[in-house]
This record gives structure tokens, sequence and C-alpha cells, in this order.
């Protein structure tokens, strides 16, 4: 991997925020440029980049509340994947995570997305017998949110 791991940026959220959209990783419901905000509140540290020539081309944002840690955003550019940018950030972010004492990690995919399934499978992680579930506190979309599950 010839990509540099940093701490993000002020002046990276653009680029981050369109390769996030490339990834598919953004959602209507889920303002990208507020998800940055509200990390950079709390444990910034943990909220890195990967850099190849001075164009990002991969993202992960951890995170540890004291009971168990959480990966999200890690994207990486599809033009870069299969380079280790991905092991690379996660390493990091599993490093980051150990030093501040954090036992688990949990993270959620997307039904569907088998390619980052198997990524993290190859990384260790296991598909555990739980029900996720989640309640939205503060709306980034006027539209309430995302589509309703059938009843």
């Amino acid at each position: 991997m010839s990509a540099r791991l940093r701490g993000f940026a002020a002046g990276d959220e653009a680029a981050v925020v369109e390769l996030w959209q490339r990834c598919g990783l953004t959602r209507p419901w889920n303002d990208p440029h507020k998800d940055i905000e509200r990390k950079l509140r709390l444990q910034a540290d943990m909220f890195l980049v990967a850099e190849d020539g001075g164009r990002i081309v991969g993202t992960v944002m951890a995170g540890y509340e004291g009971h168990r840690g959480w990966v999200n955003y890690l994207a990486v550019d599809p033009g870069c994947r299969r380079r280790g940018v991905g092991r690379s950030l996660m390493a990091e972010a599993e490093r980051r995570l150990l030093a501040a004492g954090c036992p688990k990690i949990n993270l959620q995919v997307r039904a569907g997305n088998d390619e980052a399934l198997a990524f993290y499978r190859r990384l260790g992680y296991a598909t555990e017998e739980l029900v996720s579930m989640g309640k939205r506190l503060i709306r980034d979309d006027p539209s309430g949110g995302p589509p309703a599950a059938p009843a």
C-alpha cells in the first residue's frame, strides 16, 4: 500500500464526502457533513483518512463509548481496492481502540453488501445473531428518515 494514513483535517471534508458518495455510503437521511461535524466534536483522533498522491482514497471513523468500539464510514476508492488500504485503515482503527482499552468492536454492514461482508470476515469479524435497532433523535433530512420497513 502506498497510501499514507493520517488524521482527518478540516480541508478534507469535500473530498471525504465525495468519496463516501462514490462508495455508496451516503443516504438522504444521514447528512455526511453533519456526521463529520459530530465526529470532530467527539474522539476526532479516531477519524482517519488514507491519502495517496495528495488524494484521499480511504476513510474510517472509529469510536469507543466505554463498553465497545464502533467502526463507521470505512470507505476505499473503488479504483484503489485490493491494495491494502482498507486493511491498513482497519488495523489502525483497531490499534487506537485497543489503546483506549476497548475490549470489542462492532460494526454494521447493509444487507446485500456481500463485498464488505467478505472483507470484514477476512479480517476476523464474524456475523453475530443480533437485531440492529435504531431511533433517530436528530433529523438530518426533513423527509424524516429511511423508508419504513414493510409490515
